[in-house]
């Protein structure tokens, strides 16, 4: 009887124990799986904080975006108008009137990307006008690109610098479309100026100029072809000194050795001059 009753009570205990290991167990287990809910909330949690924080990122950029295209739009509006009178510049309401464009014809031959960072470093707008006799080689067209990546505005100065009256129609249409379609090609973008080399227009030459977006600009005053300005000093004295020199005046100068040399003191005899730098996105463009 007293052996029964010891086996009993070793059962029962042997009982007592394996219930409380599998309930401990079962503890473990369920305290498992309830940080593996947590931990998975977390991460949910998480999920959506950077979901929403990455989406207001977004919206945040997509306001600043809208306020530097807003401040673009205000930088460009046009502050000088066409003169052809003098082939100068007048201002529009408040814009100084003390103000000159500077122009580059027959780029890009030898000195235009030195004439061009020249211009950079002097913070000195212009335009320059390509020839697409300049533009044969690789070579050559990665020069326009660096002028244009610089950010100079690219006017339109024919294939091959031919008087236009000379040409037919049909020979017109190729001087100034084909460069225009090249120029495109290499830079992205269709010049938004035009300029017949010697100043020589047509009416043919017109319309097409205006058919293509392009506003036609002779200029007001230049030298640097005459034998007597073709040296730095020369130069840079009669296009700062002339009595041509006037508000809005429309300089004239081309890719030359002589020229290159001097456009710094051109820049700054200007300047002391107290006459700013037109850009050409100030320009009011083409009137259709």
């Amino acid at each position: 009887m007293k052996n029964l009753l010891k086996w009993v009570t070793l059962a029962t205990l042997l009982f007592v124990a394996a219930c409380s290991t599998n309930t401990a167990s079962e503890i473990d287990e369920t305290s498992d799986q309830q940080t593996n809910s947590k931990e998975e909330t977390n991460e949910v949690t998480a999920s959506k904080d950077s979901e929403e924080t990455n989406n207001k990122d977004e919206k945040e950029k997509e306001k600043e975006k809208e306020k530097e295209e807003v401040v673009t739009e205000e930088e460009v509006a046009p502050e000088y108008r066409l003169n052809e009178a003098f082939w100068g510049f007048e201002p529009i309401n408040d814009s100084p009137a003390e103000a000159v464009l500077l122009t580059i014809d027959d780029a890009p031959d030898n000195n235009g990307v030195e004439m061009a960072k020249t211009l950079k470093e002097l913070d000195a707008p212009a335009i320059f006008f390509v020839n697409g006799h300049f533009l044969d080689t690789e070579e050559e067209k990665a020069r326009l690109k660096e002028i244009h990546d610089m950010g100079f505005a690219i006017g339109n100065h024919t294939m091959t610098h031919s008087d236009l009256k000379t040409l037919s129609e049909e020979e017109q249409r190729e001087e100034i479309v084909k460069l225009n379609d090249l120029i495109e090609d290499i830079i992205g973008e269709r010049p938004e100026f035009f300029r017949a080399p010697f100043g020589s227009n047509t009416d043919y030459s017109k319309s097409l100029a205006e058919e293509e977006g392009m506003l036609v600009m002779n200029w007001t005053y230049g030298y640097d072809w005459e034998k007597q300005y073709q040296e730095k000093n020369a130069i840079a004295d009669i296009m700062v000194n002339t009595p041509l020199l006037q508000n809005g005046a429309n300089l004239l100068m081309h890719d030359r050795d002589w020229t290159a040399a001097a456009l710094e003191d051109i820049v700054t005899g200007l300047r002391e001059k107290d006459f700013q730098l037109i850009k050409p996105e100030e320009i009011e463009p083409l009137q259709k």
